[in-house]
């Protein structure tokens, strides 16, 4: 039986990027903490000497990753923070190389708190800042929930005028599926950038 295996979800179509780009030793950041998945993966990815900062403002979200941080003996590397991401600076002080956003609701829990339009640009303004030459930062953007589709949008509207002589940004989204399937955006800061 033939299964698509790397292309049915936006989460796997961006592991294909993030496995190519974060390496062992990085620092990485995820932005929208939820149910903890993308902090072990990424966990993973930068190795015993790695860090990842993951940041979340609802403590069942704290108390359901530090779970899985600590089944997976990654205390040493990731740092959970109950905070709002659009703070990360106050925490991160570091070059990353990866960001990851995962916009909309914590899965499995009420859709009361979502991702707002405004503290989401600001964490991604601050992550251009934090990224290192190459690092990509990288948005799944749910749009079926109310006011998913008009923080895609808002976040779109900046990113499409980001000067492409310091970043690559690449915008990805199923054309066939219905009910609203996530896109996926991925900004790259250019590596050859002399700073003047």
């Amino acid at each position: 039986m033939l299964r698509a295996k790397y292309i049915n979800k936006i989460t796997e179509v961006n592991k294909i990027f993030l496995d190519k780009i974060v390496q062992k030793g990085d620092i990485v950041i995820d932005a929208t903490m939820g149910n903890g998945y993308d902090t072990i993966y990424l966990g993973n990815l930068v190795g015993e000497n790695g860090k990842v900062y993951a940041f979340d403002v609802q403590e069942e979200a704290i108390k359901s990753t530090k779970k899985k941080v600590e089944r997976d003996n990654m205390t040493d590397r990731v740092e959970l923070i109950l905070d709002g991401h659009q703070n990360l600076d106050k925490y991160v002080k570091e070059e990353v190389s990866c960001v990851v956003f995962n916009l909309g609701y914590l899965p499995r829990a009420k859709h009361v708190v979502i991702t707002k339009p405004d503290t989401t640009l600001e964490a991604i303004k601050k992550s251009l800042k934090l990224l290192k030459p190459n690092g990509i930062i990288s948005i799944a953007a749910y749009i079926g929930h109310e006011g998913g589709l008009e923080e895609k949008n808002y976040i779109c509207e900046y990113l499409d005028n980001l000067n492409q002589n310091e970043f690559n940004v690449l915008h990805m989204q199923f054309t066939n599926q219905i009910n609203n399937p996530p896109q996926l955006i991925l900004i790259e800061k250019k590596g050859d950038i002399i700073n003047s």
